[in-house]
């Protein structure tokens, strides 16, 4: 199932300014799509619109060429996944994939069948008869997800489920859904912040700021060819170091790009000194001053603070950014003092 959004606008009452304006986009059949991007940049509020729990101000919304713009929600055939779970604390896990189903006006038996079906798919078999306040944050996850597999929607939507769940429990909860995905061969469209999330489970990252799509693409995309500066430093952990130059335009290199070791004759070298150093377990992420600016640099080389260093890099790993922030071609780096060491 494909989901179209044609020049979509969402302006709230009583305010003059759009939250989301022009926007388009085309939501592939069978993909995995991640709406991406920080806080207020109008992720949730599309993926409401989506569902028909906001109006559109204007524009139209189409699943497989169908017009569903004015649709109620329960007409859409579409689930929904809350980041707070939504289920019900009198109810048992079974009880709530069965309160759902109701409505569907089919058997007892083929509901008990469904509902034994959503259990094991979702690893709930046993937990069928537990209350929900006897399961853990993963576990009523997984029940809000059985209860909207159990309907079987043409399409999931999900709205930051795993932010209330511990880091080692979203981990697993990232890989369940992945698996999920495979299994059920459906359309996905989630809703994080979390760029990590977003690269590990996605097929398609639509990357948001202030109401509008800035890069659409497949992780190996957005992450390899940022279209523009913003993107560039949101994607990746830590982003993408960008240095403004006097010319108004922008140079960017990756913190894994630059190594305080020589290792090729092309690598070009800078002047820095060490600011910070922090330890991450596996390596150190360091901030280091190179004049015109501050750079990060993940190594697993230990140097003090205040020490006097050259980072190297080839230069074939320069990003380029026009004064409006968008990808160009190479340009003069005349503000930067580049050494190159082709003699050694």
């Amino acid at each position: 199932m494909s989901i179209v959004l044609n020049n979509i606008k969402k302006v709230y009452p009583g305010n003059k300014k759009a939250v989301i304006e022009h926007l388009n986009l085309n939501i592939e059949e069978g993909s995995f799509t991640v709406l991406l991007g920080p806080s207020g940049c109008g992720k949730t509020t599309l993926l409401r619109m989506i569902a028909g729990l906001e109006e559109v101000t204007d524009g139209e919304i189409f699943v497989d060429d169908k017009n569903i713009t004015h649709m109620e929600p329960g007409d859409r055939n579409l689930a929904m996944v809350f980041q707070n779970y939504a289920i019900y604390p009198h109810m048992t896990v079974r009880g709530n994939i069965e309160f759902g189903l109701k409505n569907y006006k089919i058997t007892k038996e083929k509901i008990k069948e469904r509902v034994d079906s959503v259990l094991e798919i979702t690893g709930l078999t046993e937990y069928g008869e537990r209350m929900p306040n006897q399961l853990s944050g993963g576990q009523r996850q997984r029940v809000a997800l059985a209860r909207a597999i159990s309907k079987s929607p043409k399409a999931f939507l999900m709205d930051e489920p795993l932010s209330n769940l511990d880091a080692k429990l979203r981990n697993q909860m990232r890989s369940e859904l992945i698996q999920l995905f495979n299994q059920l061969d459906t359309t996905f469209i989630y809703v994080t912040h979390d760029q990590s999330e977003a690269l590990t489970m996605a097929t398609d990252i639509v990357v948001m700021r202030d109401g509008k799509i800035m890069q659409k693409g497949t992780p190996q995309e957005i992450y390899r060819n940022p279209a523009n500066v913003f993107v560039a430093q949101f994607i990746g952990d830590p982003g993408m170091n960008v240095i403004r130059l006097k010319d108004r335009r922008f140079i960017g290199i990756k913190p894994r790009a630059l190594s305080f070791r020589s290792s090729q004759n092309d690598r070009a070298s800078l002047k820095a000194t060490v600011v910070t150093r922090e330890f991450l377990g596996v390596d150190y992420q360091y901030t280091l001053d190179i004049g015109i600016g501050k750079v990060v640099v993940r190594s697993a080389d230990e140097i003090e603070i205040g020490t006097e260093v050259r980072l190297y890099f080839p230069e074939k790993h320069l990003f380029y950014f026009d004064e409006d922030e968008n990808r160009c071609d190479a340009f003069e780096l005349s503000e930067m003092e580049v050494v190159y060491r082709a003699d050694e």
